[in-house]
């Protein structure tokens, strides 16, 4: 059984900058496909980034491309978030998420909620002055 445990979060004022961990156990890291999505209050969960296992291939929301990097260390089972030029509407609790995809993945896959296996607790990420 995977588990997914984020960190990382907490209180940032817009322009800034936070860097959110994902750490996974149960089964090999590189096997999967790392995804991270966000839940505002009242919205549907939106798809933030995925990353291949190789991290050859990363894709982003529209919300935070340009804005939001997605990594990743097979060697340490670790999802990085890095978030710079925060804005209040990035406040969410952010989720990362574990899939095989074993069709491969792409754009659309990758943004799928249904293509992830595992999921986090998610950690809150609050942008205000």
């Amino acid at each position: 059984q995977v588990q997914l445990v984020e960190s990382g979060g907490g209180l940032v004022q817009p322009g800034g900058s936070l860097k959110l961990s994902c750490v996974h156990s149960g089964h090999t890291f590189a096997e999967y496909t790392m995804g991270w999505f966000r839940q505002a209050p009242g919205k549907e969960r939106e798809f933030v980034g995925a990353i291949s296992w190789s991290a050859y291939t990363r894709y982003y929301g529209d919300s935070v491309k340009g804005r939001f990097t997605i990594s990743r260390d097979n060697t340490k089972n670790m999802a990085y978030l890095q978030m710079n030029n925060l804005k209040p509407e990035d406040t969410a609790v952010y989720y990362c998420a574990a899939g095989t995809l074993i069709g491969g993945l792409n754009e659309v896959v990758a943004g799928l909620k249904s293509s992830y296996d595992y999921w986090g607790q998610g950690t809150q990420v609050t942008v205000a002055s």
